[in-house]
């Protein structure tokens, strides 16, 4: 491999690595994450390659990719003409370089691995669960240092390198005792708790299909137990949906595994610890989880409140709706409050891009599902075929489908799928297939 293909397999590798740090940002020309630069960075690589070599040609995959980008960028342009002041036309700015850093990623990734095949596939599923590994890492150090010393860790380490305010979440008070919950790189313990959702989906299937004696069996047993709990430790109610369903999508294919001590022995050690610590403080973490359950609250009525916009909404700009990244700007001019998005995907998708932008998301999760499906039916092709890859590729084709169904189910009352995560799980997703489909081809 040459120097210049060494390098943008690192950038794509970091760019996988950082897209879940939402706080290592700076607000240059708006704010701009490290994710965002390695991005731009790899963009130009990407493109440089491929002028050098004159070489235009895109995997079907990534065309088909193209194709959808194009789709949802027409949708963006025919919203910008529903704009209406100077803030909306800041605020569609903001959304739509977004908007082409991460989809041209998404389409220019895909075509990148199509050809750089099953190695640098799996070194980037690794990045991407290893940026929440570290996600979750933070997340138990400022839990940690919060609780023994009331300090917040961002002060520390984030503050001086990025110059902006952050902290960890304080959900409340109990006899006068803080209710911390850790966000760790993202913005909210409800991010943290969706995102980490995914990769504990992704990493069982295949964990669980990890023979006895393989190296990474007690390494991904542990760290499966480390994110379940951080996942618990975030108190996120869309998270812990998410989970569920996507549990519920395993539970059929893996219903063998249900007795199983691989399953058991990682579940037992969190159960074990959780009951230990709650042990020392039963009647704070009583009042913590029964103000979690209680669906009358302000919270939860808020999470509901939004979905009143849509008929609003749609009444009026029914096809296109309010302009990409305008529901803050709709949302202060009926209630006074600033800077404040939905808190569910869809009322976004629906206020935001009206009917036409909703059509052609469902048309792209109908195809992002397909090619999961896709690497499932691969799987069992090789398997059929005694490859030994076979045993890692269905687990993995399961594993990428039920973190969308995780991610459907959480944004329902949450706003994550408009985030760079998502735009590496549809990576994942849609090049899972084109990468392992190769083996099944005649030699």
């Amino acid at each position: 491999m040459t120097r210049g293909g060494r390098a943008t397999d690192a950038l794509l590798l970091a760019t996988l690595l950082t897209v879940s740090f939402a706080k290592l940002q700076w607000n240059v020309a708006g704010a701009l994450s490290l994710s965002d630069v390695l991005t731009f960075v790899f963009l130009l690589a990407f493109a440089w390659s491929r002028w050098e070599h004159g070489d235009g040609r895109l995997a079907r995959a990534a065309a088909i990719a193209l194709l959808f980008f194009a789709a949802f960028l027409l949708v963006y342009l025919v919203g910008f003409f529903n704009l209406d002041t100077e803030q909306a036309l800041a605020q569609w700015a903001k959304g739509m370089v977004k908007f082409l850093l991460h989809f041209l990623f998404l389409v220019t990734a895909l075509a990148y691995l199509a050809r750089r095949g099953e190695r640098l596939y799996w070194q980037a599923l690794a990045a991407f669960c290893g940026g929440l590994f570290l996600n979750a890492g933070y997340g138990v150090l400022q839990l940690g240092v919060a609780e023994t010393t009331g300090f917040n860790l961002d002060q520390a380490w984030l503050q001086p390198l990025t110059g902006g305010a952050s902290a960890i979440n304080v959900y409340g008070a109990v006899s006068g005792q803080d209710v911390y919950r850790p966000n760790g790189l993202t913005g909210d313990p409800n991010h943290l708790g969706i995102e980490l959702a995914v990769a504990l989906l992704i990493l069982t299937p295949i964990y669980l299909r990890l023979q006895r004696g393989h190296r990474l069996r007690i390494p991904l047993a542990a760290g499966l137990a480390f994110l379940l709990l951080v996942e618990l430790t975030t108190l996120s109610r869309s998270g812990l949906l998410g989970l569920s369903c996507g549990v519920a999508v395993l539970a059929l294919p893996y219903r063998t595994k249900l007795r199983s001590a691989a399953l058991w022995i990682p579940l037992g050690a969190v159960a074990v610890l959780i009951l230990a610590v709650v042990s020392t403080r039963t009647n704070f973490f009583e009042v913590v989880l029964k103000s979690r359950v209680d669906t009358s609250g302000k919270g939860t009525s808020t999470h509901f409140a939004v979905y009143d916009f849509v008929p609003q909404v749609l009444s009026s700009h029914p096809l296109f709706g309010l302009g990409l990244n305008n529901f803050s700007v709709y949302y202060e001019f009926v209630t006074g409050r600033t800077n404040f998005g939905p808190h569910s995907f869809y009322v976004s998708l629906l206020v935001e891009t009206g009917l036409v932008g909703a059509a052609v998301f469902a048309v792209f999760l109908v195809h992002l599902f397909r090619r999961a499906g896709a690497a499932r039916r691969i799987g069992r092709a090789l398997a059929a075929l005694r490859d030994p890859v076979a045993r890692y590729v269905r687990p993995l084709g399961w594993g990428l489908t039920a973190a969308l169904v995780s991610t459907l189910a959480s944004n329902v009352f949450y706003l994550t799928m408009s985030f760079y995560y998502f735009f590496a799980l549809a990576l994942l997703v849609l090049a899972a297939p084109v990468v392992f489909g190769r083996r099944l081809r005649p030699a």
